[in-house]
């Protein structure tokens, strides 16, 4: 005859629920070990300890939702006061310079650089330098990139390129990719937009692109006015 397993007694406590009804006094002969003081505590106290821990759970849960809310109220609110400037810029040839700036001013990046191409004005400084290579990064972004900074070539366009450890790329398109229809093309990227770091965690690869989507969608709406 095999020994009596835990596992077996596990299996008879669980498909019999009405053992301890008819042995009601082991219920509080059981001693259990409480992994917060290290005592023996009865099988009540260890209930208590359980539903207490579980209530500590959702009161930091519950804290993180409320903190991650307001959070993303104030993304919210820097988007809308940047979108409310661009909004306000009367000259079309001021855009690109407006348009960093307050993304610099109010989201705190430390360092930012855009491209066009196929724009009105090729002079402009906001179309220059910008290589084949370049255009074809841009244009195989199908959502903005996030990570470390790997010797992009767009990195060149900003300050300081030696110092940049993280970055973010938004590629800038009149029309984006639909999720229904996969086999549709691209409409062509027509510029990009460098959001830079020299902090490695600052762009983090982990982090969502949803938000940078969204300024992405803003900026190609407000930029698109520059084009031919």
């Amino acid at each position: 005859m095999n020994p009596i397993t835990e596992d077996d007694i596990a299996h008879f406590l669980y498909n019999t629920p009405d053992f301890f009804a008819r042995h009601a006094e082991l219920l509080s002969a059981v001693q259990l070990t409480s992994p917060h003081s290290h005592r023996a505590v009865s099988l009540q106290e260890r209930q208590a300890e359980l539903l207490r821990d579980k209530i500590k759970q959702l009161e930091l849960k519950m804290a993180e939702l409320i903190r991650n809310g307001r959070d993303n109220g104030r993304l919210d609110l820097r988007l809308e006061q940047w979108a409310q400037a661009l909004l306000r810029t009367r000259r079309t040839a001021d855009l690109p310079g407006v348009l960093l700036a307050e993304l610099q001013q109010r989201f705190d990046v430390p360092a930012a650089a855009l491209r066009l191409w196929g724009v009105a004005d090729a002079a402009a400084p906001y179309a220059q330098g910008v290589s084949d290579g370049a255009k074809s990064q841009a244009a195989a972004l199908l959502k903005p990139y996030v990570g470390p900074n790997t010797g992009f070539e767009a990195v060149g366009w900003l300050p300081d390129p030696a110092a940049v450890q993280s970055v973010a790329l938004l590629p800038l398109r009149l029309a984006e990719p639909q999720a229904s229809d996969d086999a549709a093309p691209l409409a062509p990227a027509f510029g990009l937009i460098v959001l830079a770091s020299p902090d490695p965690q600052r762009f983090d690869a982990e982090l969502g692109t949803d938000f940078l989507a969204r300024l992405s969608a803003l900026a190609t709406a407000s930029l698109s006015r520059l084009l031919a």
